[in-house]
């Protein structure tokens, strides 16, 4: 028997959530509502706990593996997926401020009830460390593992890197759709389940509109430096963002992402290069969800996101990406602490968060590996006049 999916499984969760809330509230029996409200409070603890963990053990093995890389078409190409993933996080936040305000009013609530529903009991699970702490040790360990040559801690964290990977396989996926199901009985209950599904179909569509306008950006970019047809280009990636909303992995689309770079005429070496690097790197489709989803949440609960408290997180998004493959439901998952220490949501939010992004995980991946296809066109005409150049001046000593 096939196994299901993640994102059915978290359909199902949402549809559970508000029949079982529905029922508790009719009824006024709220047992079963309390039972999911329990574990979805002692499932927030542990995901607290687990962020911290995420953080050192993918970040900082991926800045270690990065680094050991050299040569200047590593800066170039590493800077330019930063770049893009900067720039795609900012268009996303001038958009949803000009558009998601007016879907999505604090003012429409529909009116809350005054039924309060607490956990049978609360069990505290203390991090190892706060999150930037975390981000600042990861830092420091991968840069400084980059340079070192012996290999005894870079296996440990590579260890270390497995062990954080099953729990999140094996205790932290499996379990989101029952903590889902907590939050939104949770919703049900307290009158606001409208409110969060309407806000849920403001932003999927905003996001999937933008994410396909981003690779018009990116494409037109590449027009620019190379002279190459746009449009022609983005068909002839088509095999790979369509491979990649099956995958719903930028490594496992990474043949067919070859495939189709080969066909924009780019060079076998800088394909080669610039495509597994970029499927590790680059995941600008994944921040633009991130930054709309997490502006529609907090619109939801009466929050105006401003420029100045989503730049930073836009900026710092850039880096934590790094740990994104390397994580089931990638994205959201490494953005989890920031969510929590530079943007303050709580557990309910954050589950919130991890709805929304496996909802359309597969067109944030699809966009990803399409925009990689421009990056390797734009490198290739960068690496060429480099060449170019250099064999110049060898001309003109000789």
């Amino acid at each position: 028997m096939k196994k299901v999916g993640l994102l059915p499984r978290l359909i199902l969760g949402i549809i559970l959530g508000i029949i079982i809330g529905v029922i508790s509230k009719s009824t006024s029996s709220y047992v079963p509502a309390r039972l999911f409200i329990t574990f979805s409070d002692i499932f927030g603890h542990f995901l607290k706990f687990i962020i911290p963990c995420i953080i050192v053990a993918f970040v900082a093995p991926g800045i270690a593996d990065l680094g050991k890389e050299s040569g200047k078409l590593l800066a170039i190409t590493a800077g330019i997926a930063y770049a893009s993933t900067v720039v795609s996080g900012t268009i996303a936040y001038f958009l949803g401020s000009a558009i998601l305000p007016k879907v999505i009013k604090s003012a429409e609530i529909v009116k809350k009830s005054n039924i309060n529903i607490d956990p049978y009991f609360s069990i505290k699970i203390d991090p190892i460390m706060g999150v930037m702490t975390a981000l600042v040790m990861a830092f420091m360990l991968g840069l400084g593992l980059s340079h070192i040559k012996g290999k005894t801690l870079l296996n440990c964290m590579k260890d270390f890197q497995n062990v954080v990977s099953l729990a999140v396989k094996y205790v932290l996926i499996p379990f989101v759709p029952v903590y889902i199901i907590g939050i939104f009985t949770k919703l049900t209950i307290a009158g606001e389940i409208f409110k969060t599904l309407k806000a849920f179909s403001s932003v999927y569509i905003l996001l999937l509109i933008l994410q396909i306008g981003y690779l018009v950006i990116q494409y037109s970019l590449s027009w620019v430096v190379s002279k190459k047809n746009p449009l022609k280009s983005i068909k002839n990636m088509m095999p790979a963002y369509f491979t990649a909303l099956g995958t719903q992995s930028s490594a496992a689309t990474i043949p067919v992402t070859l495939q189709s770079a080969r066909k924009n005429g780019v060079s076998d070496d800088i394909v080669d290069f610039v495509v597994p690097l970029c499927a590790t790197i680059h995941l600008a489709g994944d921040t633009i969800t991130l930054v709309l989803a997490s502006m529609g949440v907090m619109l939801m609960n009466g929050t105006v996101p401003t420029f100045s408290s989503m730049f930073p997180f836009i900026l710092m998004l850039g880096v934590t990406m790094i740990a994104a493959p390397g994580i089931p439901g990638g994205g959201v998952m490494a953005a989890l602490g920031l969510l929590q220490d530079m943007l303050m949501f709580n557990p309910a939010q954050q589950g919130l968060m991890i709805a929304l992004h496996a909802a359309q995980d597969s067109f944030g991946t699809a966009t990803n590996v399409t925009g990689d296809g421009a990056i390797a066109i734009i490198v290739d005409v960068l690496s060429k006049k480099k060449k170019q150049k250099a064999e110049n001046l060898e001309l003109q000593e000789a």
